[in-house]
């Protein structure tokens, strides 16, 4: 049994810290990277700041939020703003690339490893590094996917063309009614593929990728595997962090890296086989190479 709040963290050098993940990457039979949104940050998918007022300086001072989250949670009177709003807001956290190429280098560490990527990120960006798609668990959606609001079925529907027209032909914060996605089922408004209710739509493809992930986890269950833990927070630890801890530490073979700006930490009792890395991951990932 874990506690919630672990309470510790590494004293070793950074450099020795460095080497000793190098050489557990190396020799490592299979590695799962379990990614949080600490990793889109340092890849520069920032949610406030100069990246929101670059995009959202005119809804900033139309409805008075200040970061991207707190638009897409604002209660806007129509749908057509609702729209605007978040046709932007996909297409610049899905659809562009992001400003730093810190999944490139991670893909760079493991491509000619046995890996498998869980992820809670929505953003889509291991597929445009180039990860390879067999390998990728995106446990809690896709920005690229509508549902049905109902929902009506358990199917997801790419929005990329749908996104692009509302972004281009959006004005004074609105788009054409017209563009408003529906569900070609039932004709109920669609939303977001994100998880946030119990109408959450777990499509084909998400239970695909999610019993490739348990087979993953069960042919690897007792050789030498590296659970690498990038930017997961407290928010939804039962996903990545706290089975990575019980799966460690029922495997002798495994080691267990966490590399987070400000929560590197991990259990008591588990420091032979822990790699704790405090600092920024896209430094990190830069120095391992």
């Amino acid at each position: 049994m874990f506690f919630r709040k672990p309470t510790l963290s590494s004293t070793e050098s950074y450099w020795g810290q460095i080497d000793r993940l190098k050489n557990q990457i190396e020799a490592a039979d299979a590695i799962v990277v379990g990614a949080g949104a600490g990793l889109s940050t340092s890849a520069g998918f920032t949610y406030s700041g100069g990246r929101f007022q670059k995009y959202f300086s005119d809804f900033a001072a139309k409805y008075g939020f200040h970061d991207m989250y707190s638009g897409g949670f604002y209660p806007y009177s129509t749908l057509e703003e609702h729209w605007a709003y978040w046709s932007r807001y996909i297409y610049i956290n899905r659809y562009m690339d992001a400003p730093k190429p810190v999944y490139d280098n991670l893909l760079a560490l493991v491509y000619d490893k046995d890996y498998f990527v869980i992820t809670t990120n929505v953003d889509h960006c291991f597929q445009k590094a180039g990860f390879d798609k067999k390998r990728l668990f995106y446990t809690q959606g896709d920005y690229g996917l509508f549902q049905c609001s109902e929902p009506c079925c358990s199917e997801t529907f790419d929005n990329e063309d749908m996104v692009r027209r509302m972004l281009a032909e959006q004005k004074n914060m609105r788009v054409p009614a017209e563009l408003l996605p529906v569900c070609p089922h039932c004709g109920k408004p669609l939303t977001m593929n994100l998880r946030s209710d119990d109408k959450f739509v777990e499509d084909e493809g998400w239970h695909q990728a999610a019993e490739r992930y348990g087979l993953f986890i069960r042919r690897h269950q007792n050789t030498r595997i590296l659970f690498l833990e990038l930017g997961v927070g407290y928010n939804t630890p039962a996903i990545i962090k706290y089975p990575f801890w019980q799966m460690t530490a029922k495997n002798p073979k495994a080691v267990y890296s966490c590399i987070n700006f400000g929560e590197a930490i991990g259990p008591k009792g588990m420091e032979r086989q822990a790699i704790y890395l405090n600092h920024d991951i896209g430094k990190v990932l830069d120095d391992l190479k």
